[in-house]
C-alpha cells in the first residue's frame, strides 16, 4: 500500500459521518494552520450544475493568459490527486502526504469529516505555492461548506436546481440561500442561470454582495458574451458553440471580469473546445462512440439529453445512481425513447439496486423489454459495447461513480496505434 493510500483511508475512518456541515470546528484548525487566507486572488464556485464546468473554463483561460492557478475540486474519478492542483499540474502523492500530516498535526482532537481534511489540506499547499490564482470549488451547498472557511474575493453560483434535498432545502429559493452564502458583502458574486429562484435579488441585497447576474449585468446571444468589467462593458465573440456550455462560458468570462482578470478578447474563443473528463465525454471503446456523464439529477441529464451527438444507429444506456437521487424522474426523462437498457448498480453501499432501476421503466416505454440487469458497472459497459455495432452509441450516466468505474474499464484498453 502507498503512503498516499494509507493516509486516505486513515482519514477516511477519522469522524463517524460522511458530511457534517458546519465551520467553527474548521475555523480553529484552519486557525492554527495558517491557511485562513490565502495570497493570492480567490474565485469560488458554487452551483447545482456547471460548477465542473466553470472551474475548467476559469482554469482554461487563466492559464491561457499566462497565469499560474491553483484549482480545488470535488470528488475525483480515477485518483485523489485531481482534486488538488497546483500550478504545475496535479499534487504529487509526496506533497498530498506532507500536508495531510501538517493537518493531522494541527487538528489535535478535532474530528475532522473526509471533505473537510482534505480541503484544509490543498490550501495549506497552495498557502505555500507562486500561484497568481486560486479557483475552489464548493463541494455540498456553499454557506456552510468547508471551502467557505475562505473569504472569496469573487464568488458564483451556476445554478440551483433541487439536489440534496436532506441537506440543503426543499424548494430552490432554499437551496439558493445556501450556495448564495459563499458571497461577501462588498465582493461580486456571479450568478449564472437566466432564469434564476424567485428570491434572488432580495437574498442578494440581504448579503450586500455586488450583482452580477446572467442575463441583466453580463448577457449571452447571438454568438457574443458581453460582462461588466469595473464601470466598462467587454464584448467576446464565441464563433462556435462551448463544449462546456455556452452559459457556462459566459459565467467564466463574468467571474474573471469581476476578479480584475478580464481575459483578451481573442481567449475565450481558444478556450471553446475545452472539455472536462466525465462532462459529455466522448470516447471510442472497441470500435464503439461512447458517451459519458457525471449527471445525476434531472436537470443535468435533461440537458446532456439536449447535447447528445444524433445517433446513426441503436442508443444503449448504461445507467446507475444513488438511491437518494430522483430515480425514476431521471428513467422517465430516458424513458421516451427508444433505447436498450443496461441497469448496474456501482459498487458501494447507497447505490440504487438495479431493481429498482428496472422497477422504475415504464411498461409502455420503447423497447422497455430490452433490459438486461448488470451486476457491475463493468459488466453493463462490457455488455452494451458488445451488443453495438458501427453507428450505435453507448450512454453512461447517473453517477460520478458510475463514470469512474466505466472509465477505468475503459482506460485500461491501450488507445489503438497511430
Amino acid at each position: 500500500m502507498s503512503d498516499l493510500q494509507h493516509w486516505l483511508e486513515r482519514i477516511e475512518r477519522l469522524h463517524p459521518s460522511e458530511i457534517e456541515l458546519g465551520l467553527e470546528r474548521l475555523r480553529r484548525v484552519a486557525g492554527d494552520l495558517g491557511v485562513r487566507t490565502l495570497p493570492m486572488p480567490v474565485i469560488t464556485v458554487a452551483g447545482t450544475n456547471g460548477k465542473g464546468s466553470v472551474v475548467r473554463l476559469l482554469t482554461a483561460m487563466a492559464e491561457a493568459a499566462g497565469l499560474r492557478c491553483c484549482v480545488y475540486t470535488s470528488p475525483h474519478l480515477l485518483r485523489f490527486n485531481e482534486r488538488i492542483r497546483l500550478p504545475d499540474g496535479p499534487a504529487s502523492d509526496q506533497a498530498l502526504c506532507q500536508a495531510f500530516a501538517a493537518v493531522e498535526q494541527g487538528r489535535g482532537d478535532t474530528a475532522l469529516t473526509y471533505f473537510e481534511f482534505t480541503t484544509l489540506a490543498g490550501l495549506w499547499l497552495f498557502q505555500r505555492s507562486d500561484a497568481d490564482l486560486c479557483i475552489l470549488e464548493v463541494g455540498l451547498g456553499g454557506r456552510l461548506d468547508a471551502v467557505n472557511l475562505i473569504d472569496a474575493d469573487v464568488a458564483v453560483v451556476t445554478s440551483v436546481g433541487l439536489d440534496h434535498l436532506d441537506w440543503l432545502g426543499d424548494s430552490r429559493e432554499a437551496i439558493l440561500r445556501e450556495k448564495i452564502g459563499i458571497g461577501r458583502a462588498g465582493r461580486p458574486l456571479v450568478y449564472g442561470e437566466a432564469a434564476s429562484p424567485s428570491n434572488l435579488d432580495s437574498e442578494l441585497a440581504a448579503l450586500a454582495a455586488l450583482p452580477l447576474r446572467a442575463g441583466r449585468e453580463f448577457t449571452l446571444g447571438d454568438g457574443e458574451v458581453a460582462v461588466r468589467a469595473g464601470d466598462e462593458q467587454r464584448r467576446y465573440r464565441i464563433p462556435e458553440p462551448a463544449r462546456l456550455g455556452d452559459d457556462n462560458l459566459a459565467t467564466a468570462i463574468q467571474a474573471l471580469a469581476a476578479a480584475g482578470l478580464a481575459p483578451a478578447r481573442h481567449i475565450p474563443a481558444q478556450v471553446v473546445d475545452t472539455g472536462l473528463t466525465g462532462r459529455c465525454d466522448r470516447r471510442r471503446f472497441n470500435g464503439i462512440d461512447c458517451i459519458l456523464d457525471v449527471g445525476h439529477n434531472l436537470e443535468a441529464l435533461t440537458r446532456l439529453r439536449r447535447r447528445l451527438l444524433a445517433c446513426a444507429g441503436r442508443r444503449r444506456l448504461v445507467l446507475g445512481m444513488m438511491a437518494d437521487k430522483p430515480v425514476e424522474q431521471v428513467v422517465a426523462l430516458f424513458a421516451a425513447e427508444p433505447l436498450e437498457w443496461y441497469l448496474c448498480r456501482p459498487d458501494l453501499p447507497r447505490a440504487a439496486t438495479v431493481e429498482r432501476l428496472a422497477a422504475a421503466i415504464p411498461e409502455t416505454a420503447p423497447q422497455a423489454a430490452a433490459v438486461h440487469l448488470c451486476d457491475s458497472v463493468a459488466e453493463a459497459l462490457v455488455a452494451a459495447v458488445n451488443d453495438s455495432d458501427t453507428g450505435d452509441q453507448v450512454v453512461i450516466v447517473g453517477s460520478f461513480y458510475t463514470v469512474a468505474e466505466a472509465l477505468t474499464v475503459i482506460e485500461a484498453v491501450p488507445p489503438p496505434a497511430r
